[in-house]
């Protein structure tokens, strides 16, 4: 599906077919077609629990106040942004840089320089930013790249984050901008009309 097709189909649906599932393949391609989403220095701090087993997803149901759709979606992905990413990925990105020519190796210093100033430490709010705006854009990805797949989705923030983590086992210091339910539309429901979007006018300023 062409992209602009695909980001003018998306829809926030909420009735999914329970009793049709997404095929570990179609999943695979999307999650690794979403991981082509942008990060400041390519840093990547997201994390995913794919939510596919019914049991488990009564469980998460239970964590976002009880809405259906968590539980008829195929799948439901809990999105992690993980402050901690900078430090767990750094290397590898420097290396990879390195070895593809986009940097020479006397630069790494100057890169681990930038990006503690950037990101600040571990537990700042500056780091905790970070990653969930990172994490954001790939959540975003994964909502196109379903919609070209054939696939349905809806973000959500309606949960309880803390039960969330108890359940799923997240640590502390990571944070859950979103949940995602992804699957295929209920058979004979008719989706309304797109919602009210505002005009360009209303919220872009040219300069």
């Amino acid at each position: 599906m062409d992209v602009i097709q695909a980001l003018k189909e998306r829809r926030s649906i909420n009735f999914f077919d329970p009793e049709r599932s997404i095929p570990d393949n179609t999943l695979k391609e999307l999650l690794e077609i979403a991981n082509l989403a942008p990060s400041s220095f390519n840093l990547q701090p997201w994390k995913v629990i794919a939510v596919k087993d019914r049991e488990r997803k009564k469980v998460l149901r239970r964590c976002a106040f009880d809405q259906p759709k968590v539980e008829e979606a195929s799948v439901v992905l809990i999105i992690v942004a993980d402050p901690m990413g900078v430090e767990e990925n750094r290397d590898a990105v420097i290396k990879s840089n390195i070895e593809l020519g986009y940097m020479k190796p006397e630069a790494t210093e100057s890169t681990l320089g930038m990006i503690q100033t950037l990101y600040g430490p571990p537990n700042s709010l500056q780091r905790k930013i970070f990653a969930v705006k990172n994490a954001s854009l790939f959540a975003m990805s994964v909502m196109a790249a379903a919609r070209g797949l054939g696939l349905e989705t809806h973000p959500m923030d309606g949960f309880d984050e803390g039960a969330i983590k108890k359940e799923f086992g997240i640590p502390n210091d990571k944070i859950v901008p979103m949940i995602i339910a992804v699957g295929y539309l209920k058979p004979g429901v008719k989706l309304l009309p797109r919602a009210y979007r505002r005009k360009i006018e209303d919220f872009v300023r040219f300069e």
